[in-house]
C-alpha cells in the first residue's frame, strides 16, 4: 500500500524572509528614486530607458511582495531606505552602484531560497539589475 502524504510547503530560513523583506524595501527605494531620476534625465532616450527600469523595479516588488504574502500569510510594510540624491549624476553613479549590490545580493537569497521557482526568480532579478546596472553607467560615461 501507498501512503499519500500531504503537500507541506519547504522550510523558509528566518534569514531568507529577512532578506525578503529587505528585497522588497529595496525595490520600493528604487521605483522612488527612478522616477525622480527619469525627470531628472537630459533627453528622451535616457527617460524611456530608466522608465522601462522602472518598470521592471515595480514588477520585481510585485513578485516579491506576493512571495512574502504566499509564505509568511502578511503583507510587508515597505519603507525607503535610502534617499536618492537631487542631481542628475549623483542620481545615476548611486543607482549603478545600488543595482551591482543587488545583484550581489539577489544572488545570495537565490541561494538560499525555499524552492526552485524561488530561487529562479532571484536569479532572474539578478540579471535585470545587471543589466540596469550597465545602463547607468552607460549614462554615466557621456557627457
Amino acid at each position: 500500500m501507498y501512503s499519500h502524504m500531504p503537500y507541506t510547503q519547504p522550510s523558509v530560513s528566518p534569514e531568507f524572509i529577512r532578506g525578503l523583506e529587505q528585497a522588497i524595501n529595496g525595490e520600493y527605494s528604487a521605483i522612488l528614486c527612478y522616477e525622480q531620476l527619469g525627470r531628472m534625465s537630459p533627453s528622451a532616450e535616457q527617460r524611456n530607458i530608466i522608465h522601462e527600469i522602472r518598470q521592471d523595479e515595480i514588477r520585481h516588488y510585485r513578485l516579491f511582495s506576493q512571495l512574502y504574502v504566499s509564505l509568511t500569510g502578511r503583507q510587508h510594510t515597505p519603507q525607503i531606505t535610502e534617499s536618492c540624491p537631487n542631481e542628475y549624476r549623483a542620481g545615476l553613479y548611486f543607482a549603478f552602484q545600488d543595482e551591482q549590490k543587488t545583484v550581489d545580493f539577489y544572488l545570495g537569497l537565490s541561494d538560499i531560497a525555499p524552492d526552485i521557482n524561488t530561487r529562479d526568480l532571484f536569479r532572474r532579478a539578478a540579471a535585470d539589475e545587471q543589466q540596469h546596472a550597465v545602463w547607468f553607467l552607460s549614462f554615466l560615461t557621456l557627457p
